[in-house]
């Protein structure tokens, strides 16, 4: 993290400068099994890759409105900060018929729909995983982002000053993000770099979407972020702590 990061876009570049191996994100499904861990590098490129396709083929342009229909998860963190990359509006849980661009999960492609512009879907599936058929209307996520580039320039230069997300109604510029995210570090427990949270929050609000990617990435730290928590237990939590050296958790 440096003083002059404006964006989440500048977080995650000073985090992959000064360390592309450490751990960023850890997410697991316990409805499903699924444990993915990226590294810092590893999340950057999901995150370029997204955003010359957003950027690209998706023609996005800073100003516009992407509706994201998607629950807690690594595959959102990285649309997130590739949203932050091209300029955009990430609008958590949006109208997909004001939206220019809609990106949506399996369960959400009815709704989706509304969106008169390009339509994403994501299958959600362990590893990225495409969809067995996609689906009508669709672009289908994992079929078109492995052939994207691996570095990402901006068209224009994106405006810390501008709208950049909307979440449970409000609306932040991506320098508020930044700096709501930096505040919320400590209070997480989130104190310095090797600082790892475990969140179990649904990204349908700002304290969950802090908790479980902003503030991490904006204290130098990595998040373990977990989808379906409650079936795991007390037991089953306490030994992930454990397992996964968690030195704080926001998982209600």
């Amino acid at each position: 993290m440096n003083a002059t990061d404006r964006t989440p876009a500048d977080l995650l570049r000073s985090a992959l400068a000064a360390d592309p191996a450490r751990p960023l994100v850890t997410f697991y499904d316990d409805a499903t099994g699924e444990r993915v861990e990226l590294s810092v590098a590893t999340f950057a490129n999901w995150v370029a890759k997204t955003a010359n396709l957003l950027q690209g083929d998706l023609a996005a342009e800073p100003g516009d409105r992407v509706a994201l229909l998607l629950p807690a998860h690594w595959q959102t963190a990285v649309w997130l900060l590739a949203c932050s990359s091209v300029g955009v509006l990430a609008d958590v849980d949006g109208d997909p018929g004001a939206a220019d661009l809609v990106v949506s999960g399996p369960d959400t492609l009815d709704a989706a729909r509304a969106c008169s512009g390009e339509r994403v879907a994501l299958a959600l599936r362990p590893l990225g995983g495409r969809f067995p058929q996609a689906p009508d209307g669709f672009v289908d996520y994992a079929v078109e982002v492995p052939s994207q580039g691996d570095r990402f320039q901006p068209y224009a230069p994106v405006d810390p000053d501008e709208p950049a997300l909307i979440v449970a109604g409000a609306e932040y510029t991506a320098a508020e993000v930044v700096e709501r995210a930096r505040a919320d570090a400590p209070p997480l427990g989130l104190t310095g770099p090797g600082a790892r949270l475990l969140s179990g929050l649904p990204y349908d609000t700002w304290a969950g979407l802090s908790a479980g990617l902003y503030a991490p990435l904006a204290a130098g730290g990595s998040v373990v972020l977990c989808r379906h928590l409650e079936r795991l237990g007390e037991e089953g939590l306490a030994k992930r702590i454990e397992s996964e050296k968690v030195t704080a958790t926001a998982v209600s």
